[in-house]
């Protein structure tokens, strides 16, 4: 298991948007990605759960990987978190 913490940095935090492409990401892999903040944690792979961390920017999460590729996953995850969710603010 391989675990990250990282700082949203995009202006409306982790949104709809934001949030499925980051459950869309986390399906791609077999390994079973969680994002925590405080003491919430959500299934990467799940929007709704994602949604319900209300993870607004400024606020740092702890990416979770588990699983034969976590270190692929792990990686994927923080780089979309870190280029902001690919949008431009």
């Amino acid at each position: 298991m391989l675990s990250r913490t990282i700082t949203i940095q995009n202006k409306l935090g982790l949104h709809a948007r934001a949030a499925t492409k980051m459950a869309q990401l986390a399906l791609q892999f077999k390994a079973k990605v969680q994002v925590q903040q405080g003491e919430k944690t959500a299934s990467a792979d799940s929007v709704m759960a994602l949604l319900m961390l209300a993870s607004n920017q400024g606020k740092e999460v702890t990416i979770t990987a588990d699983g034969e590729d976590e270190e692929q996953a792990l990686n994927a995850i923080c780089e979309l978190v870190s280029n902001r969710f690919d949008e431009s603010e």
